[in-house]
């Protein structure tokens, strides 16, 4: 899989993972599917109120426009997915990690017409090869990327904790280490509460905070706790 860095406001450069030809290709055929199911319904339901579909503009309309606009709403809406992408765990993202603004969801979607419609996906998939970050020519006008939120990972399986859905990380800097990092921080905090070692927690703490330049302004036990939570944060999204 490939990665692109990008910084965040707090300067610190996280890797994301790019969304493979595949994944995306599988989001856009289960969009398509949602897209059909929609027109077939509508006739369907239309011919049950006696309703001759295509045969009137306001027809036309409620048949048309929404598979027209599903994706530029869907993403709109979405915070940057569609279902397809939501399904594969895909999300549409500025260069720099942010969420894109309606103007970049629309430059996307326009570009559509160049990237999928006219040939039937050909020139998104060779521009996506050839890019390296996820984009097609929407996306490079846009300036955006599609990104994977999928991240392999056996750490959460090491936590004896639990994190709420809601849970807002407080150090991004979290972002930036690796499991065998963590796991290595995580052995030895546990080894040293089952013993009650407070030194050797607080060398810990000082020693990631010194790494990652943090200034720590939680006792150091709860430090260490609040960055194995926040690495399981990013590291499943």
């Amino acid at each position: 899989m490939s990665h692109f860095q990008i910084e965040t406001a707090q300067n610190v450069k996280i890797q994301q993972n790019v969304a493979t030809v595949w994944d995306r290709i599988l989001a856009y055929i289960i969009d398509f599917i949602i897209i059909i199911a929609y027109v077939f319904a509508t006739i369907a339901v239309m011919r049950g109120l006696n309703v001759s579909p295509f045969e009137g503009f306001a027809t036309s309309l409620v048949i048309g426009l929404p598979p027209f606009l599903y994706h530029l709403l869907m993403e709109t809406f979405l915070n940057g997915q569609s279902v397809g992408k939501a399904s594969m765990r895909l999300r549409v993202v500025n260069l720099d990690g942010s969420k894109p603004q309606f103007s970049g969801f629309l430059i996307r979607w326009l570009f559509r017409i160049v990237d999928i419609s006219l040939v039937s996906g050909s020139v998104a998939v060779l521009v996506i090869l050839l890019n390296g970050k996820g984009q097609r020519l929407g996306d490079l006008a846009a300036k955006t990327a599609v990104i994977s939120e999928r991240r392999k990972t056996g750490f959460e399986k090491m936590l004896n904790f639990e994190i709420e859905e809601s849970y807002n990380p407080r150090y991004p800097q979290a972002a930036t280490m690796t499991d065998k990092d963590m796991r290595r921080i995580k052995a030895v905090f546990d080894k040293a509460q089952r013993e009650s070692d407070h030194f050797i927690i607080l060398k810990l703490s000082d020693k990631v905070a010194s790494q990652l330049n943090i200034q720590v302004e939680q006792s150091p036990q709860t430090f260490i706790q609040t960055l194995l939570k926040d690495y399981h944060f990013y590291s499943t999204r």
